[in-house]
């Protein structure tokens, strides 16, 4: 990469940055969000309503290992970034040979960890009754693939860092596409049921990790790095590890507020329940990309700026990344409101779950126009390197709210109760964000 095409996220037009990071980012969000979406409604239709909740139980334990890859690459992109913009190249090369390093050895042990104790882990996560022998078959398929879909996250978030967001959209399109393909071939044409749906996502993973390995092979990317840059270093694994640590811990919390919703609403509205969540639980990785993708945008921007000491800029771009998240949330509030019964009737024809669903999904996305301020927020503090406020905002949403909430309302609204939480615990860890971060940029980025 050209020194220039890293050296404009601190020279362009905070703007225009936005929209050049964002828009690959939110397209290749949404083409993932648009595959679970699809793969939801080829299961839901070609398999029937048990095999998503299947799939719904299996999404933490798989999700948990590809976030490894998430955090370390999140973690140590906030160190290439900062380097990057102090011109400190050596540390940027050496961080990403410790992310390869460190990728491949925890999420290889979490694989074995995951396969031995398979019968243990599936009905904790919710997989009983009906629904075990699915998730079973499921689960063990694609746990092999999962490593490849680490590392895929780990390079996806180095491309970003490295100011090559069209390629780093690429990564995340290649998979959702060759899924889909291969869930019409596997699942419709060749009758191979659950697992069908499982290779189709296994060998995507690996069509994924292909991509992101030639980019850094052929010459597309800045960093160069030599077999000494393996050599794990532990100053830069403590950095890396403490902000990776924030986001690894958000990918936990999700993995618990799964286990947990899966086994609360089985308990309350057996199989039907669980499965109007895994149509919710689509719905709201799919809803929010554009939302996701600002974030993602807003991430090398603040680091590289705050890393080259332009306060100004860094400011901007956290008023700027907020306005943009927040007007969109609120579009996309507004469709979810008219439309509800509309989208739950693509994903299933049962007749119960499409009369509880829609009213449910409202009040899951009641308070969508403001989660911008607790995205951003907690983003930032990420992509400056202090990873302490970044762990604690990150966690106040699920982490500190909403899993205390799902165990309190239930006992005065009912099932009711569950779905109630999602609000509530939006506003309140927006309260909270918004005061850390309006505290931070008043002490920190003076003019």
């Amino acid at each position: 990469m050209k020194p220039s095409q890293s050296a404009a996220l601190g020279t362009d037009s905070i703007a225009t940055l936005l929209i050049k990071q964002a828009v690959p980012a939110s397209i290749g969000i949404l083409v993932m969000s648009l595959n679970i979406l699809v793969d939801t409604i080829f299961v839901g239709n070609w398999i029937g309503s048990i095999a998503i909740a299947a799939i719904n139980v299996v999404l933490p334990v798989s999700f948990f290992i590809a976030a490894l890859g998430m955090a370390i690459g999140i973690g140590g992109s906030s160190i290439i970034s900062r380097a990057l913009g102090s011109d400190n190249k050596e540390r940027a090369l050496k961080t990403f040979g410790n992310q390869i390093t460190l990728t491949l050895l925890l999420t290889t042990a979490m694989v074995v960890f995951g396969l031995i104790f398979i019968n243990e882990l599936i009905p904790a996560f919710g997989g009983k009754g009906d629904i075990f022998e699915p998730a079973k078959i499921y689960y063990r398929i694609v746990l092999y693939g999962v490593p490849l879909l680490a590392l895929c996250m780990m390079g996806n978030n180095v491309i970003r860092a490295e100011g090559k967001p069209k390629f780093a959209m690429i990564a995340m399109i290649i998979p959702s596409v060759g899924n889909l393909v291969l869930d019409y071939i596997l699942i419709n044409l060749l009758d191979l049921g659950m697992a069908g749906a499982a290779w189709a996502t296994t060998i995507s993973y690996g069509l994924c990790f292909l991509y992101v390995l030639w980019f850094f092979l052929s010459g597309k990317s800045e960093l160069k790095i030599r077999l000494p840059h393996f050599k794990l270093n532990f100053p830069i694994l403590k950095e890396m590890s403490a902000l990776g640590f924030v986001t690894l811990a958000r990918q936990a919390v999700v993995s618990v507020t799964y286990l947990l919703m899966n086994n609360i609403l089985f308990d309350i509205g057996g199989e039907a329940s669980v499965a109007s969540y895994g149509i919710i639980a689509r719905m709201l990785m799919f809803a929010l990309f554009p939302v996701l993708g600002v974030t993602q945008g807003f991430l090398p921007i603040a680091g590289y700026n705050y890393g080259a000491n332009k306060f100004p800029r860094v400011r901007e771009s956290i008023n700027k990344a907020i306005l943009y998240a927040g007007g969109l949330g609120l579009i996309i509030f507004i469709v979810i409101m008219i439309f509800p019964e509309a989208i739950v009737s693509v994903f299933t024809t049962d007749p119960d779950i499409l009369s509880e669903t829609p009213h449910y999904m409202r009040w899951v996305f009641a308070a969508t126009p403001i989660i911008a301020i607790q995205l951003i927020g907690s983003a930032y503090f990420q992509a400056i390197g202090k990873a302490f406020p970044a762990l604690l905002l990150t966690l106040t949403r699920q982490g500190f709210f909403f899993i205390p909430l799902i165990f309190i309302l239930p006992h005065y609204f009912g099932e009711l109760g569950v779905w109630i939480s999602f609000p509530a615990a939006d506003i309140l860890s927006t309260i909270v964000t918004g005061y850390f971060l309006n505290r931070e940029i008043r002490k920190t980025l003076k003019e």
